[in-house]
């Protein structure tokens, strides 16, 4: 039955850690991380992805994204970038109790060493000043090469609790 996801790794953080990383994609399927339930240690610090590479994340500066947020109480804002030594997915979360982040990446090619990398996301947050925020974008490492999971970090302090699992789409 196509469009069933088969669990490869999972994460739960309850103590601060530097980083997550998940790894085993080893198929040229689709993949998909979920997040849940994400904070950070330090209050108004950025989500940040990196690819890996047999385990280590690149952080070579051949990351470009595009995306729009959907501002609850305000206007919509477009960010982008390009040559980034990472892929900011959200800006400005909270460490306050009920203010986290969710969200769905989508992983392609990242088993293909003649493909770039890329992912697609969508991500929902309630951020350090308690607006709701929702953000649907797109990132790429634009070398070609085979890439083997993916890691998470924040712009400054630890990763204080959530939960990532990475699945195949089969």
């Amino acid at each position: 039955m196509a469009g069933q996801l088969v669990q490869v790794a999972t994460n739960t953080v309850t103590s601060a850690v530097a980083s997550v990383t998940l790894t085993g994609i080893d198929s040229d399927d689709v993949y998909m991380v979920a997040l849940s339930n994400l904070q950070p240690v330090t209050d108004t610090a950025n989500l940040r992805i990196r690819f890996t590479s047999s385990g280590t994340p690149d952080t070579s500066s051949n990351y470009d994204r595009a995306l729009k947020e959907l501002n609850a109480g305000g206007s919509f804002v477009n960010y982008s970038s390009t040559n980034a030594d990472y892929i900011a997915v959200d800006g400005s979360l909270s460490n306050a109790t009920g203010e986290v982040a969710n969200g769905v990446i989508y992983l392609f090619n990242f088993n293909n060493s003649s493909e770039y990398s890329f992912i697609t996301y969508e991500a929902s947050v309630v951020n350090s000043l308690s607006a709701h925020k929702g953000r649907q974008g797109g990132a790429v490492l634009t070398v070609a090469q085979a890439t083997d999971g993916i890691n998470f970090l924040m712009s400054s302090g630890n990763i204080s609790s959530g939960t990532f699992t990475l699945y195949k789409v089969v």
